[in-house]
């Protein structure tokens, strides 16, 4: 298979086959940091399997799944320090998963909000379903940490379909006017659902948008992780220091997904099967996975070792989620600040109707 980032003017470390490129310079960390960065790609990826088949089970609701963009989630996640706030859209699950959150994170999937809320706790913000809706909340962030004169940055994920949307817009203009503290990340995985990137913009690139908003705008191989980190940790660190001359950063992570835009969608309607292939075939784990071992950093016992700890890491994750119960007073919590009186009373008519009806006529199972 070509490799289809050949004729592309990204940044790399690794080549297509996961060979340090002559002249690319491997990020310094340690090997058990380098490890745990593949280590977290496969509890990514084993995660979004089980994920896909919850769903068909009819266990969690609908998922957007994230094959393919393991090396840009995981390897940026990893550049960032961990006060760092995390603002994503709904496919970076690598991010959540670099964070050691995934058994927190995946009753959200199941209905509870307390996947959020837990997340939360971790210097992630809630997943936002509103495609691009939360770059204005990522940048008022940013705002508030420089205004305080916290050692923060925020790190905001987006799909490049987002850029079609005003709020990006305006989340780049004020960042830029402001100088704040932030990373817009962008993915480009080739497709807004069934849109080509073609039909989502007349630029050449997504990074070049950063131009018209005062500031640098830098592409890389989104399934390189080892790029994804050392570009992530470049401009995290310039958004970090006041001194600098322009702040933010458009980082354009070029990759692509490997399955649906989420599990409601069908994407051989409008791709083939040859283009996905080529992809796969410099796909980040492989590519992790084989430098770490023509490194003599993993070899077959270390690659069975992290691939039994995905397994068993995912399979807890899955179990605790399954023993939580609904409460479906829980629904008319978070609308409002102060929960006004007319959702007092749905909500108690709610549950009346439960005590007097029973919950399997609600569709819980006794």
């Amino acid at each position: 298979m070509s490799d289809p980032l050949a004729e592309t003017d990204v940044r790399r470390v690794l080549d297509a086959d996961g060979r340090p490129l002559p002249d690319a310079e491997i990020p310094d960390l340690s090997d058990e940091r380098l490890v745990s960065i593949y280590r977290d790609m496969r509890i990514t990826r084993r995660f979004d399997e089980r994920a896909v088949s919850l769903q068909r089970q009819g266990r969690i609701g609908t998922y957007a799944p994230c094959a393919g963009q393991e090396g840009s989630a995981v390897g940026s996640t990893h550049a960032l320090a961990d006060r760092d706030l995390i603002s994503y859209q709904y496919r970076e699950h690598g991010s959540i998963v670099a964070r050691d959150l995934l058994a927190e994170y995946l009753p959200y999937w199941m209905g509870h909000e307390s996947g959020t809320a837990a997340i939360l706790e971790g210097n992630v913000y809630p997943l936002q379903i509103g495609v691009g809706a939360h770059l204005p909340h990522a940048v008022g962030a940013a705002w508030a940490f420089e205004y305080r004169g916290d050692d923060r940055i925020v790190a905001c994920h987006f799909g490049d379909g987002a850029t079609s949307e005003g709020d990006f817009h305006e989340a780049l203009n004020v960042a830029g006017v402001f100088d704040l503290p932030v990373v817009f990340c962008c993915h480009n995985n080739g497709w807004a659902i069934s849109v080509p990137r073609s039909r989502q913009t007349a630029t050449d690139t997504f990074a070049e948008k950063a131009s018209a908003y005062g500031f640098e705008g830098v592409r890389v191989d989104g399934m390189d992780p080892l790029a994804s980190y050392a570009v992530t940790r470049e401009v995290a660190e310039r958004a970090r220091d006041p001194d600098a001359s322009a702040r933010p950063t458009l980082v354009e992570f070029v990759e692509y997904r490997y399955g649906a835009h989420t599990t409601a969608d069908d994407p051989t309607v409008y791709r083939d099967d040859e283009e996905l292939e080529r992809w796969r075939s410099i796909d980040p784990i492989d590519r992790m996975e084989t430098f770490l071992r023509e490194t003599g950093r993993i070899d077959d016992e270390g690659v069975e070792t992290v691939a039994a700890e995905a397994e068993a890491i995912v399979k807890e994750a899955v179990e605790a989620s399954a023993d939580l119960e609904a409460d479906p007073g829980e629904m008319f919590d978070h609308v409002y600040a102060e929960r006004p009186a007319e959702l007092d009373r749905q909500r108690e008519e709610l549950l009346e109707l439960i005590e007097t009806h029973g919950r399997e006529a609600f569709g819980y199972e006794e």
